[in-house]
Formats: structure tokens, C-alpha cells, sequence
């Protein structure tokens, strides 16, 4: 069990060089072992949020604390120790040889043992299903299978907060379904988990509560049932509510399904059967 670790955004703004104020005045916390999806259009300032997370961006005003930690005073690879990020471009973050040594990177700089680095190594290519592509070298994969690389390597790290940006991009039903598996199995660790998504279906389904953002705000923040059925709220951040709650309101169903077995429990009883 790796027990995850609390964030505290507090009045953060952050302006880039050019300018462009990509946050603007957001206050928000994570308790441990929470699992949290940001949605929102292209340019809400999702990703520039999260960045401040792990320190690849320092707030321009305001502070970050993960833990006890002020990210203003730690560095990235200080941080790397608490929190992992799997970028989604995963040629942003691949460099290795093979990928086994791609995933064995994080840990070894960690300082895990040899035995430790070994045994993180297989199980987090056994989670995303590569471990049978151990020897070959990352840019020999497709890019969906990249991705699970760019993931596999942040798991074997085992930090207490893990961040995943755009997951279920470019993947298959499959791999989709197994990347949901790892999403719950991180949460019954313990640990905290954070992930920038649009697809609303995967979020529904995995996490408990959602933060919509727009235009570097936060527009709402609260659990996933009650957010992702405020349609004029979704419609203002430019993301479509998941199939199921569509579908639910258009059959003027009263509760708002997040699963395929809530959906048939909710048709059911609206039948009287």
C-alpha cells in the first residue's frame, strides 16, 4: 500500500512569457487518495494546472503545496518523488533503448534497489500489458502502445499522487477498459490519482469527482453524478456529458447512470420491473 498525498492550489495565477494569463486565480485541494478528472476544451489551462503539480511550472503568483511541500522551493526531480506524470505525448518523454530500461529509468534515479527496480519494472509492464515488448525499443511500438509505455514508466516509479494526461487517447476498447482497471487499482492502493481527459465516458466511470475548466478557471468542482449532469455547465467548457447520461435524459430517466450497470438498473426501475 502507498498511501497518496494531499495538494492545495492556493490563488495560483500563471502568465506565460507571451503573456497569456493561462490560470487565473485558482483555489482548489486534493485530499489523499483521491481521484480527480479535469475536463475541459483545448486552452482551459488543464494541462498548465497540472504542470504546477510536479513543478515543470512554478505558479507566477499564489502557491502549490503537495504535502508539505511548497513546489517553489523543490525541484522537478525532487518532486518526481512524490508525484509521476504520464505525459500525453509520449514522445516528450521516451528516450531509452528498450523499453525496459525505459521504465526501469525512474526508479533507478529514485534510488530503489536493484532487486526493487526489478520487480517494479515487471509489474508495471505486466499492468499495461507490455511485457512481452521488454527488449524492443520504444520507437519500434505504435503510438497507442507508446502511450502505455509513457504510462508504465510512471507507475513503476510508485509515487503517492499519480498524474495522467489524456490516457485513453488513440486506444483501443481494450486498452481503454485496461487503463480504467489500473485508474481503480491505484485507488484501492491508496493512492491519489489526477487525470485531464475528454473523454467523459472513461471519467465517468473512473472517477468520483470532476473539475470543469474554462478559460484558466475553475467552473465547477464536485462529485462526478452531480457535475457531469449540468449540462449548461459542460455546454460553457465546450465537452459533450457522457453517452449514458444522454441517453439516460433522453429517456427522462431521474437518476443519471455513470456505468453501463447503472444505466440498466435505472431503465429497469423506470419500467417497474
Amino acid at each position: 500500500m502507498i498511501d497518496g498525498l494531499s495538494i492545495a492550489v492556493e490563488d495560483i495565477r500563471f502568465t506565460y512569457p507571451g503573456g497569456v494569463e493561462a490560470i487565473q486565480g485558482v483555489t482548489l485541494s486534493v485530499s489523499p487518495g483521491e481521484a480527480v478528472a479535469i475536463v475541459g476544451e483545448n486552452g482551459a489551462g488543464k494541462t498548465t494546472l497540472v504542470r504546477q503539480f510536479n513543478g515543470l511550472l512554478k505558479p507566477t503568483s499564489g502557491r502549490v503545496l503537495v504535502g508539505e511541500w511548497d513546489t517553489r522551493e523543490h525541484s522537478v526531480a525532487t518532486l518526481a518523488r512524490r508525484v509521476g506524470y504520464a505525459f500525453q505525448n509520449p514522445d516528450e518523454q521516451l528516450f531509452e533503448r528498450t523499453v525496459r530500461a525505459e521504465v526501469a529509468f525512474g526508479p533507478k534515479n529514485l534510488g530503489f534497489s536493484s532487486e526493487d527496480i526489478l520487480a517494479s519494472v515487471h509489474e508495471a509492464l505486466e499492468r499495461v500489458g507490455l511485457a512481452d515488448a521488454a527488449d524492443q525499443h520504444p520507437y519500434d511500438l505504435p503510438l497507442s502502445q507508446r502511450r502505455l509505455l509513457a504510462l508504465a514508466a510512471t507507475l513503476a516509479m510508485q509515487t503517492p499522487i499519480v498524474i495522467l494526461d489524456e490516457p485513453t487517447t488513440g486506444q483501443d476498447a481494450p486498452s481503454v477498459a485496461r487503463i480504467g482497471g489500473i485508474v481503480d487499482s491505484l485507488r484501492q492502493e491508496g493512492r491519489t490519482v489526477i487525470t485531464i481527459t475528454h473523454d467523459l465516458d472513461f471519467c465517468a466511470e473512473h472517477f468520483p469527482r470532476v473539475m470543469v475548466m474554462a478559460s484558466g478557471r475553475v467552473l465547477v468542482d464536485g462529485p462526478a453524478r452531480e457535475v457531469l449532469a449540468q449540462s449548461d455547465t459542460l455546454a460553457e467548457a465546450e465537452v459533450d456529458p457522457p453517452q449514458l447520461v444522454r441517453l439516460a435524459r433522453s429517456l427522462k430517466l431521474t437518476n443519471m447512470p455513470l456505468t453501463p450497470e447503472e444505466f440498466v438498473t435505472a431503465w429497469q426501475r423506470s419500467r417497474g420491473e
